[in-house]
């Protein structure tokens, strides 16, 4: 039964970071997403990355994250964007800051709706 409450948990995360990966889409210019379900692949990606390699670019830029009181932590936060437009077809990111501009906001969104993508 656990496992079955962890598999819904996960989709569920899935499900509202599509959501409002398509809501950032549409209020953002430099970035595009061709249809709704690559918004809700980026989500499951996105879920990936930060499962996976984010811990370690945590740990690799832990001086420079204390350093700048943690805002190096926006950076990685783009450069995962970066890292999902990059393995994505249909996603587009135009620059380093849409992609930072596109985490802050999927960030906000989903702060909303009470889902993390970590």
């Amino acid at each position: 039964m656990n496992s079955r409450n962890q598999a819904g948990q996960i989709l569920t995360k899935i499900l509202l970071g599509g959501i409002s990966i398509l809501i950032a889409d549409y209020l953002l210019r430099g970035v595009s997403i061709d249809t709704w379900t690559t918004g809700f692949i980026l989500a499951a990606v996105i879920i990936l990355i930060n499962l996976t390699l984010k811990p370690i670019m945590i740990f690799l830029t832990f001086p420079i994250t204390l350093i700048t009181l943690g805002l190096f932590l926006l950076v990685i936060n783009a450069c995962v964007i970066l890292l999902a437009a990059y393995f994505i077809p249909g996603f587009v990111v135009e620059s380093f800051w849409w992609a930072l501009g596109f985490s802050l906001v999927v960030s906000l969104i989903n702060g909303v709706f009470g889902n993390s993508l970590d």
